[in-house]
């Protein structure tokens, strides 16, 4: 038994590594380089978008990303952090939509399926003026 776990340890490895460059690509291009056809080449044949505010599938992604265009020219999401677990990639994310503002702090739950995306979750938290803790929201 304990000699088969390294092997799937190492599929697993291999596998979570392809999630991770897959999700971080399709990031890049579709929200900071707000490129829809080059980040739509990294979604599988359906996209469920669980964000109550976004359509499903590619059509819904152009859209978003229209709006980003055409509202937010200048919006720059950082990934401060990323979490692989199997076929899903979590996304700890800074994203500014207008440079001088403080920017929103993020967390983008990704499902993949056979290396692509097929489902999107997140959460979106307004960064406040100041922390009661006095930590950022982005430091370990």
């Amino acid at each position: 038994m304990v000699s088969s776990a390294p092997a799937a340890f190492a599929h697993d490895t291999t596998t979570e590594a392809h999630n991770k460059e897959v999700v971080l690509a399709f990031y890049d291009e579709g929200l900071n380089k707000k490129d829809a056809d080059a980040a739509l080449k990294y979604v599988g044949p359906r996209y469920t978008q669980h964000n109550p505010l976004a359509a499903d599938g590619p059509e819904g992604f152009r859209k978003f990303v229209e709006f980003l265009k055409e509202r937010y020219p200048q919006s720059h999401s950082e990934i401060t952090k990323v979490f692989t677990d199997g076929d899903y990639v979590i996304l700890h994310v800074h994203a500014v939509r207008e440079p001088g503002t403080r920017g929103s702090a993020i967390v983008d739950i990704f499902k993949l399926e056979n290396g692509k995306i097929v489902e999107h979750w997140d959460v979106v938290q307004p960064i406040p003026e100041a922390s009661a803790n006095g930590h950022s929201m982005f430091e370990e």
